[in-house]
């Protein structure tokens, strides 16, 4: 008897192949590991998301390479996999928080916005005529109860993290995170944490250009893209930093 070659059951719709897979979704995972590594981290004063944008070409402009989107006010979302299907979950994710505010007269929870995202996810596995989603999201806000951070797989899962990674370099950022994080964490050691893991996640490559940061307050609730010289200042402090280490190493 020949082994199961899957043949057949990743194309067109989803299906169960005989051993409980579902290779498009498989695919999909696969799609965001090709992404460049975005991260969330938690902090006592409020979220960090950080991406590693990574321009293909010194001819493109780093500016309009944007992976780092504000839902609300008080939420964010960092991406990595197929630019355009991450760009069409945060147009939905803007018409359920708009939708919320005008139906209760109150900023919608960034856990009930992340469950409604991956309900969207579960659904394009479960339909026929439509593929999985090519993107996970990272997703990060302020609510009256505290700071949170999600995860959103293609399949539609959700996971509450306290510091999380996607994209390409996920383990080796997930490993700085496990040997760095502690609970008592402030917004800019969460800064240095996230750029600490894009350096290691990245070989070293990363530059004011390849970063893009954005905060998320607890004090304020107000999410904020770092300007250009924060960036570089915080940039610059990590490339001191890892030559000292490397000195004394």
């Amino acid at each position: 008897m020949q082994p199961f070659s899957g043949a057949g059951y990743d194309r067109a719709i989803t299906v169960f192949s005989p051993d409980g897979r579902l290779f498009q979704v498989e695919y999909a995972r696969e799609a965001v590991k090709r992404g460049t590594t975005s991260l969330g981290v938690k902090s006592t004063e409020g979220i960090v998301l950080a991406v590693d944008k990574r321009p293909t070409s010194k001819l493109v402009e780093p500016k309009s390479i944007e992976k780092i989107f504000q839902i609300d006010d008080h939420i964010g979302a960092a991406t990595s996999g197929l630019v355009a299907d991450a760009r069409a979950l945060i147009e939905k994710a803007r018409t359920e928080s708009q939708i919320n505010k005008i139906t209760y007269n109150e900023p919608i929870r960034v856990e009930g916005l992340a469950k409604r995202i991956c309900d969207l996810k579960q659904m394009y596995t479960q339909h026929g005529g439509v593929r999985p989603f090519g993107s996970a999201l990272i997703i990060g806000g302020v609510n009256g109860t505290g700071c949170k951070l999600f995860e959103t797989d293609p399949s539609g899962a959700l996971i509450e993290y306290k510091a999380t990674a996607i994209g390409a370099g996920r383990h080796v950022a997930m490993e700085e995170f496990e040997k760095k994080y502690h609970e008592d964490i402030n917004l800019e050691e969460a800064i240095e944490l996230a750029l600490d893991a894009i350096y290691e996640a990245t070989d070293g490559k990363t530059t004011k250009e390849s970063v893009e940061i954005a905060v998320i307050g607890i004090k304020d609730k107000k999410f904020r893209k770092l300007s250009d010289d924060e960036i570089a200042e915080h940039v610059e402090e990590l490339l001191i930093r890892k030559s000292k280490e490397e000195k004394e190493e």
